[in-house]
């Protein structure tokens, strides 16, 4: 017989086993041995075993698992027999075990994967609704991880999540469940805990134990965590509710400065809501162009004259109105459409800028997204061809953020730009850690002063020899120097004591629509400051 099988007379006597059964239960001359004392050759618990001798004294029929010694898993099937006594079967489920077991653990970490973790939420939302106690699940996302991968490869930065995987099980208790939902995102399941007060300790030791130093292959490596917290039932009775609801919590906590926690509030559900509305109203004003640009002149201090305008992104939504860039800018850099605005933004400023009656330029805003892809140089290169527009009118504009990630790629599309015969320009100048090795490597045409060292020129020196020493760096340099954000005379007359070479802001010109900027160059080829400020 292929199954191992046992009989038993009426007392629970074995009178036969198989080879099967023989060799499964490690035991040579079953015969003689009463059930309770072959079961325990076979390394089976009392506590597991006692459930089939209780049902043999009864004379029933019974399925059951028994772990036999070494770890194997069987199903035990006892079953009456007509002519008296009992067949004892097996079948061994040791595989099937393992393969549900290793379908629910992620590989790289040895951690619970998200169907694992699945499972046990739900069993465990079971338990806590049979005994009302609460239970967390946090939720966490690792700050900085990206650029480890970037820069040392995806070898060190599989061996960072393992050793990251090794303090997650460090700072939970033996009870916790630990999972790798995938790339740099991990989850904890709490229960039979204190809550909230226990799951916000956790928290706290995830964000000190996460983010201290990791040596890995040599390399001094920092992380850090970020922590989103739902807590059951409060906070949802279901799995997918409660993992939705850390989730929501987590975007926040990455929102307000990561390397913190955070736990759900009904009103982040309200602003996901309105978040996922915009996202799909900004992919449909993408496809129906309802965009437009307008157009902020830019001075030159020496003579008053229009030298350029910069081009302003603007959105007009059917419903919500004009709605403000700082709002949708970013969302459209995080769901990736930017790409797409930029480039119809870019197509459109050198359109209007080739149809003007002077030689101004036009300076267009670049997203450190549109820097991926390596298709930047062929994008801008095909807009000039298209437009006509003389490279030389070109200014496009980066921030610092453009050169944090992959600062050698970035570099290299900046130098591709630059033989185009376009300009480049810093924007918010002396607002980032780094602006200064940036001037460094590469050869900018323009510096932009930030507005905020701008504006408290009035009223804070420090401001002021600031912008000073901007304005000599540039001078030195070669490199012209544009004031941002002017809105006062008394700033006015500042920056051009101070030496920069141009200006813009609300003083000297607002920002207007595109015929209006055509307009002005047609009727003065130096437009006069007074002029733009429209006083007598």
């Amino acid at each position: 017989m292929a199954t191992p099988l046992i009989l038993l007379d009426t007392g629970g006597t074995v009178s036969f086993a198989n080879a099967r059964a023989a060799a499964l239960l490690a035991c040579a001359e079953p015969a003689g041995l009463s059930l309770g004392a072959l079961l325990a050759a076979g390394g089976v618990a009392e506590p597991e075993a006692e459930p089939v001798l209780a049902a043999l004294r009864a004379a029933r029929a019974l399925s059951a698992p028994l772990t036999l010694a070494g770890d194997r898993r069987v199903d035990a099937a006892l079953t009456p027999l007509s002519v008296g006594g009992f067949a004892l079967t097996f079948e061994d489920v040791t595989e099937r075990i393992r393969g549900a077991a290793l379908a629910r653990q992620e590989p790289l970490t040895g951690l619970c994967n998200r169907v694992g973790l699945h499972d046990h939420l739900h069993a465990a939302l079971a338990e806590a609704a049979r005994t009302g106690a609460p239970l967390a699940v946090l939720m966490l996302d690792l700050d900085r991880f990206k650029a480890v991968n970037d820069t040392l490869g995806h070898p060190v930065g599989d061996a960072l999540l393992r050793k990251v995987a090794e303090r997650l099980h460090k700072a939970t208790r033996r009870g916790d469940v630990v999972a790798r939902l995938g790339g740099d995102e991990f989850a904890i399941l709490q229960a039979g805990a204190e809550q909230p007060q226990a799951a916000e300790t956790l928290a706290r030791r995830l964000v000190d134990l996460v983010g201290r130093t990791y040596v890995v292959e040599g390399h001094m490596l920092n992380v850090g965590v970020s922590v989103g917290i739902a807590i059951a039932p409060a906070d949802g009775q279901d799995a997918d509710d409660l993992l939705k609801h850390a989730d929501l919590a987590l975007y926040r906590a990455k929102a307000e400065g990561r390397a913190t926690y955070r736990f759900f509030e009904p009103a982040m559900n309200v602003q996901m809501q309105a978040r996922r509305s915009l996202e799909i109203d900004l992919r449909r004003a993408l496809a129906l162009r309802q965009f437009t640009l307008a157009f902020q002149p830019q001075i030159r201090l020496e003579t008053g004259e229009v030298v350029g305008f910069e081009a302003l992104l603007r959105w007009t939504h059917p419903e919500r109105g004009p709605v403000s860039p700082a709002l949708f800018i970013p969302l459209a850099e995080e769901i990736g459409v930017i790409v797409g605005i930029g480039e119809w933004a870019l197509r459109a400023a050198c359109r209007e800028a080739a149809g003007w009656a002077q030689p101004a330029s036009v300076a267009v805003n670049l997203s450190p997204v549109q820097f991926r892809g390596g298709k930047l140089v062929e994008t801008v290169m095909n807009v000039l061809a298209q437009t006509g527009l003389d490279p030389a009118r070109l200014e496009l504009e980066i921030t610092e953020g453009a050169l944090l990630e992959n600062t050698d790629d970035v570099l290299a599309v900046l130098n591709g730009l630059r033989a185009l015969g376009v300009k480049i320009s810093m924007d918010d100048f002396g607002t980032g850690y780094s602006s200064l090795s940036y001037l460094q490597k590469f050869p900018f045409d323009k510096i932009k002063i930030d507005q905020s060292f701008v504006r408290g020129m009035e009223g804070n020196a420090e401001c002021g020899a600031i912008v000073r020493a901007i304005a000599r760096l540039g001078a030195s340099l070669g490199m012209r120097t544009t004031a941002e954000g002017v809105e006062t005379t008394s700033q006015l007359d500042a920056i051009r004591a101070e030496g920069c070479t141009e200006v813009q802001g609300y003083l000297t010109g607002r920002p207007m629509p595109a015929a209006q900027a055509a307009a002005l160059l047609s009727e003065s080829p130096a437009a006069d400051i007074r002029v733009l400020r429209n006083t007598p």
